[in-house]
């Protein structure tokens, strides 16, 4: 469906950072919204805004349990699914949680729609799929894909089974591999984290690594607009766009946005020296940057660079994190 009014939208993981943000827009244009969240991650505060809408449906509920997700599938037009496990340095710790949010989860969420006849399917994936990339900025079509953190390898996993499905059940989908995506409602990544440290050490931040990692940053309002605008420009039944920024940031940098945002001076940095090359745990992709070409050719074009993006974020979460 092109136009979302009136349309009835499962939000898998809707209650979460990315997941109430497609909630706001999902619900300004008018659709009708069923969140599917275990609240493991997310948070009832994030959509707040809409206690009392009769349009907006929150279900308490995990996509691991396939009985308990299938009901809330019946005479849905488009399913936006978010609900993954994102925190990339624990799956160095414990890959199964990754696997059964990331892999059994996608699968459950796929076998709802195609017992309930769900045309559509929009997939947040992740830049950290195309793991040490020799070619930066990188585009879609590069290869092969090789993973160096199980995070990485649950959300390719996902991918291919989404894939599998547009080729055997005839969905389709749009799968977007995210830079880092920030902003307000974060709950987890390097700028909120350097906030917690600082509020309990504000004269010492630990930098985990070498502090010369270097990705692309983008603002969360962005990344929605450029969801949106892709789903509906979209060719082929099946396609996968990068959504970032054409620029990097340094972990360094951000450090500086940070304390700067704080209000903090005299800071003392101390790197960890960090793994395997200066990165900061096992499976990080110290270097990444996403050639954008294919999503700005269908006319959209992030707002703010990378390092504005750190600017504003950690400027949002200060303000919201007590």
């Amino acid at each position: 469906m092109a136009a979302l009014s009136g349309a009835r939208v499962v939000v898998t993981g809707g209650a979460g950072f990315i997941g109430s943000h497609v909630v706001d827009r999902l619900m300004n244009e008018g659709a009708e919204v069923w969140v599917l969240d275990n609240l493991t991650a997310g948070s009832e505060e994030f959509l707040n805004r809409w206690y009392g809408e009769d349009r907006l449906r929150l279900v308490r509920t995990d996509v691991t349990k396939f009985d308990s997700i299938l009901p809330y599938f019946k005479d849905v037009d488009l399913v936006f699914h978010l609900a993954a496990n994102p925190d990339v340095r624990t799956s160095a710790e414990s890959g199964y949680v990754h696997v059964e949010q990331n892999i059994i989860g996608t699968y459950n969420v796929l076998e709802a729609m195609r017992f309930q006849d769900v045309p559509e399917m929009v997939y947040t994936s992740t830049s950290t799929v195309y793991g040490e990339a020799t070619r930066i900025p990188t585009p879609e079509d590069y290869g092969p894909l090789v993973p160096i953190s199980v995070y990485a390898a649950t959300k390719l996993a996902g991918e291919g089974l989404i894939s599998s499905y547009a080729g055997t059940f005839g969905l389709k989908a749009t799968i977007y591999r995210f830079a880092n995506v920030i902003g307000p409602r974060g709950t987890h990544g390097v700028i909120y984290d350097f906030i917690g440290k600082l509020r309990k050490n504000p004269n010492e931040l630990e930098i985990l690594g070498d502090g010369k990692q270097r990705k692309s940053y983008i603002y969360v309002s962005d990344c929605i607009e450029a969801m949106m605008l892709a789903r509906l420009k979209r060719k082929a039944a099946l396609e996968i766009f990068n959504i970032g920024t054409e620029q990097t940031t340094t972990v360094v940098a951000i450090a500086e946005m940070v304390t700067e945002a704080m209000g903090l001076f005299g800071v003392r940095y101390r790197t960890t020296g960090g793994v395997d090359g200066g990165r900061g745990w096992k499976g990080d992709v110290k270097v990444m940057g996403l050639d954008i070409a294919r999503i700005k050719s269908l006319g959209w074009q992030p707002k703010l660079t990378s390092d504005e993006a750190v600017r504003k974020a950690a400027q949002a979460l200060v303000r919201e994190i007590k």
